[in-house]
């Protein structure tokens, strides 16, 4: 019979595991992952992976082939926008925060769901606090064999008189914030015995008990036994302040990824500028040529000059076309539009007076990495609180008092009861408890402030480190400035020996290479002074991001949405609402703007 038994759940074992290898092979049909009904579950022997065409498929948007160098649209209508409107779009469009990365955009792995996510720990710490109802109900029936009279050999195992029960119990219970636990308990259990002769039968026998334990040392105390919820509220600051720093770092990347493609166009023009120049060279060579005034020496450097500056055209196409990409990823557009985007706002050409005092002071209360650092040494606090308590001894007192009852049919069918209150019982007790030589408490202790000096040393290394960063940005803002102005001199010259150097040639009063000189010198300085100001333009920025200020120059600020969430008792919950997101709101326009003529 055994072996039939186990032949029979290797079977289904066997047919189990066939069914579900069946299962898998079959991927015509996209499934959620799932485990199959089964009586009995097998081991799992072997990996089941879907074949990806069985996956939910994500909708992909319709989109046309980007731009390319050989085909790069030029034609396309322009979009004019402004620096604050870009801000603006990718506020707009930061479900999940991006950054600038080299010349793209990533995401920084922080949403705007995140602090709405923490946030829950709140409640999940607080229910701890909250009452809880435990309702039993068994009905038993219990009819046991038994010995009798050993004299009687016929009759040595015999049935004990039925006897029938029900019982209920409930009880509620609360934990309170200094630790103790108060209990109401209630118990009925009404009993019938299957055997004449009883003072009551039935019977219902019942209690009310309540009941107090409190401890004094260990375990304890108001602000201790409030730890776990201090500690959920400040890592929903903490997971704020993180998103609050990448969205810093979202709007500090559209700054960046704009002014680069304010630089791109401006290089662009000037290569282009170079390229007309070139070949306007070219012909006037071949005129020369062609008059008897020069050789064809002069014709080939020329031809060779506007070969090197169309093959610079095609780089500077690439670059204006891959920084144009950048800045649509972070605003979280499309690789490719119906658009050309075309910045307006001006760069900044007036130098800023920093105050260094200020700016210091200003990081050390707004940077969202120190305020973050600043937190964990205030939840280190919060630990090290609890860690002292759980140091101490266990010592507990306990009160019980209890109200018992009885009921029941006596043999000429009169109902008894006892009155209420008429018998009870009450208990009080010191419950203690210790390790000897708590050396697991203390050592836990130890490690508690040690964690202290350790965290407080790295809110100094974090204060230091941006005080560096700071001075960096300090000195920046100073040296790209100084250039600006240093290459806006030398376009302007540039310019003029241009101009003087085309008329000479054009005369007959200089060489050709002069000319080409001047022309390489003009676009050289030119694009030097555009990178110069829309550096120093990103720096000032930079300087915003390393204050931690960056968002309130803007007038960015947080908006909370809230939804109805809906659980198991929907009914009984039905019209709250909680948080959903923490949505960055639209900034404020503070950028001037102008169309320019990409010059």
């Amino acid at each position: 019979m055994r072996i039939y038994i186990r032949t029979l759940v290797a079977v289904a074992i066997c047919g189990s595991v066939v069914l579900g290898s069946s299962a898998i092979i079959d991927s015509s049909q996209p499934a959620h992952a799932q485990e199959p009904w089964r009586f009995i579950f097998p081991e799992q022997r072997r990996m089941e992976i879907r074949h990806p065409s069985r996956l939910p498929r994500a909708r992909l948007p319709e989109l046309p082939p980007p731009p390319t160098v050989a085909d790069p649209n030029w034609d396309v209508p322009p979009r004019e926008l402004s620096l604050d409107e870009a801000i603006r779009t990718a506020l707009e469009h930061s479900e999940v925060v991006r950054v600038l990365a080299g010349a793209g955009a990533t995401s920084s792995g922080r949403t705007i769901y995140d602090p709405a996510v923490t946030n829950t720990a709140i409640d999940q710490a607080r229910g701890r606090f909250d009452p809880a109802v435990d309702v039993r109900n068994s009905f038993n029936r219990r009819e046991s064999p038994g010995g009798i009279d050993p004299d009687d050999p016929s009759r040595t195992i015999s049935g004990v008189p039925p006897k029938e029960d029900y019982l209920m119990s409930m009880g509620l219970s609360k934990a309170t914030v200094t630790g103790g636990s108060l209990n109401l308990g209630v118990t009925a259990n009404p009993t019938r015995i299957s055997t004449p002769g009883l003072p009551l039968n039935p019977q219902t026998s019942s209690s009310v008990d309540l009941s107090l334990t409190q401890p004094l040392l260990q375990g304890g105390g108001f602000r201790s036994n409030l730890v776990p919820i201090v500690l959920a509220r400040i890592d929903t600051e903490r997971s704020f302040f993180q998103l609050k720093g990448s969205v810093q770092q979202l709007v500090r990347g559209v700054i960046e990824a704009y002014w680069a493609l304010v630089f791109a166009r401006t290089n662009l023009w000037v290569v282009q500028q170079q390229v007309k120049q070139g070949e306007q060279a070219l012909l006037v060579a071949r005129v020369r040529l062609g008059a008897g005034r020069t050789d064809s020496a002069e014709v080939e450097q020329a031809r060779s000059v506007l070969a090197n500056f169309r093959a610079s055209e095609v780089a500077a196409e690439a670059n204006l076309l891959q920084r144009e990409a950048a800045l649509r990823n972070i605003l979280g557009l499309p690789p490719s539009g119906p658009l050309r985007i075309v910045p307006v706002t001006p760069p900044n050409t007036q130098r800023l007076a920093v105050d260094w005092d200020g700016v210091v002071r200003l990081a050390e209360e707004y940077r969202p990495d120190l305020i973050e650092l600043k937190l964990i040494l205030e939840a280190d606090q919060q630990r090290l609180l609890l860690a002292r308590n759980q140091a101490l001894p266990r010592v507990d007192a306990t009160a019980l008092y209890r109200w018992n009852g009885l009921e029941g049919r006596t043999p000429d069918r009169r109902i008894v009861s006892t009155r209420p209150g008429e018998f009870t019982s009450w208990q009080l007790g010191i419950n203690f408890s210790v390790p000897l030589g708590l050396r697991q408490s203390r050592a836990e202790l130890r490690q508690q402030e040690l964690i202290i000096m350790r965290d407080r040393a790295n809110l100094q290394q974090g204060l230091h480190n941006a005080t560096h960063t700071l001075a960096v940005s300090y000195r920046n803002l100073a040296q790209y400035y100084d250039q600006y102005q240093a290459f806006k001199v030398a376009s302007q010259a540039s310019r003029i020996n241009y101009i003087l150097q085309k008329a000479n040639y054009e005369a007959n009063r200089t060489i050709y290479l002069n000319v080409l000189q001047a022309i390489t010198s003009w676009g050289s300085a030119r694009s030097a002074e555009t990178q110069a100001l829309t550096q120093y333009n990103t720096e000032l920025a930079n300087l915003e991001l390393q204050t931690g200020a960056i968002l309130e120059t803007h007038g960015v600020g947080f908006i909370e949405e809230r939804y109805g969430a809906i659980g198991p008792l929907g009914r009984l919950f039905r019209g709250r609402c909680y948080p959903r997101h923490y949505r960055p709101g639209p900034n404020a326009d503070r950028y001037q703007t102008r169309i320019q003529n990409d010059k």
